[in-house]
């Protein structure tokens, strides 16, 4: 028991340590395309990996971690105008967050029948679903605590009239896609070896 919750402890460092480059450490975990809006992130990739191998009680808790550095990183190192409004906000940088590490665990765990019987495709499902999920909240989150002062983020995206929601869509759709596709197709090919690694560290 105690080695056990030393391995875990261990991965969990590590995988901290991970994200924290990701956040920190220019063109990372934050890819920069287009000056004026957010960045693409693999970042998701990294929850939905942690989330697949350690299962949905951690992987809310590595959400909750990555949430916080999102708001400290809003505050110290803003890539954009359109992330500083955003993720300044708790609301909108923890609520995403935690989301996408509960349904990373949560996927892996409950899909076990069917074609979903096979890991690879649950970790499939698993990547996509966590990174769709912290845009689409981001999105949704966003559109309700602005929606009294749309113009606020509206004249940063190219104010074209739209309802912020559907202009905060067409804004991140590329983004968001992009995201899902790329977490979707790796996470089955690094949770793979690891996740023979963590059961033989969970054995001993």
């Amino acid at each position: 028991m105690k080695h056990h919750t030393t391995f875990a402890l261990t991965l969990t460092a590590v995988f901290m340590a991970i994200l924290l480059l990701q956040s920190f450490v220019p063109d990372i975990g934050y890819i920069r395309i287009f000056p004026t809006l957010p960045a693409i992130t693999t970042v998701p990739l990294t929850i939905a990996v942690y989330g697949s191998l350690m299962g949905p009680k951690a992987g809310t808790q590595f959400g909750v971690f990555w949430g916080l550095t999102r708001l400290v990183l809003a505050y110290t190192q803003p890539g954009d105008i359109v992330s500083l409004l955003l993720f300044r906000n708790p609301f909108i940088s923890l609520v995403p967050s935690i989301v996408a590490g509960l349904l990373a665990g949560l996927i892996v765990k409950k899909l076990t029948a069917g074609p979903f019987r096979h890991e690879k495709l649950r970790y499939v499902v698993a990547g996509v679903i966590t990174s769709l999920a912290n845009t689409l909240l981001v999105i949704g989150l966003t559109a309700l605590v602005f929606n009294g002062r749309p113009e606020t983020i509206a004249k940063y995206l190219g104010n074209t009239g739209m309802p912020l929601l559907w202009l905060l869509m067409s804004a991140l759709a590329v983004n968001g896609l992009l995201e899902a596709v790329f977490t979707g197709l790796m996470t089955p090919l690094i949770v793979t070896p690891l996740q023979y690694v963590v059961r033989k560290g969970q054995r001993r």
